[in-house]
């Protein structure tokens, strides 16, 4: 039997999650990612190809724009910066900029600027389901 080396173990704990830099979506290291974990930046063949959202720095502008009009320590809902980007409160217009606006604000927090909240209390954006606020951080 030949002498065979053992597999180098991979400590996966070794590798700080990232977040995607389009959908602002927390990434855990895979091992798949091995080699490149240092250079990998987007976490799908979506967010690489950067055709998800023609909105993204508009609805990361509004959202910043909507808080700072709110005042310090006031809240926002994402679909409030959708309205103004759709410039319509027709459910139509603003419904297909709630995921687009949900990712701006993820991408703000990785930034470090908002922070994404529901019930009062502030949670990773990447996982959260149902109505989330937003707010600036440190208010």
């Amino acid at each position: 039997m030949p002498d065979r080396k053992p597999k180098r173990e991979v400590d996966e704990g070794a590798h700080a999650p990232k977040s995607c830099a389009a959908c602002g979506r927390t990434m855990e290291w895979r091992k798949s990612w091995a080699k490149n974990w240092d250079t990998v930046k987007f976490c799908s063949d979506k967010c690489r190809s950067g055709k998800h959202d023609a909105h993204a720095k508009d609805l990361e502008q509004t959202i910043l724009r909507l808080l700072d009009e709110r005042g310090s320590g006031k809240t926002i809902c994402p679909s409030e910066a959708a309205r103004a980007i759709a410039a319509s409160d027709e459910r139509e217009a603003w419904e297909p900029l709630m995921e687009p606006a949900r990712a701006a604000a993820r991408r703000l927090v990785a930034q470090g600027v908002i922070d994404v909240t529901q019930h009062g209390h502030v949670i990773d954006g990447s996982t959260a389901k149902g109505p989330i606020r937003l707010k600036r951080r440190g208010n």
